[in-house]
């Protein structure tokens, strides 16, 4: 999985924001709001991160048990697949 070319995360006065560029403008309108989990996990889908891989780096990242990072990754990515953002 990958997101797609055209959108960059920014770091604005604490916030985290995912804004589109060039093309990806022309089908893209808005922002997108993340808070600090949602950007690791957004930068590790820039790279090209597997859900179970996100998964790995939650647990390694936060104190959380697998089935909650699990289920948190599924809703991120399901987030991001309704808005047309990975591929």
């Amino acid at each position: 999985m990958k997101i797609k070319d055209g959108f960059i995360l920014r770091e604005v006065a604490g916030s985290y924001i995912v804004v589109a560029v060039g093309s990806a403008v022309k089908t893209f309108n808005g922002v997108i709001n993340l808070n600090q989990t949602g950007a690791f996990l957004w930068e590790l889908l820039q790279k090209g991160a597997e859900k179970e891989d996100l998964v790995k780096a939650l647990l390694e990242e936060y104190e959380v048990d697998e089935q909650t990072a699990s289920k948190d990754v599924d809703v991120f990515i399901e987030k991001l697949e309704q808005a047309n953002l990975i591929k």
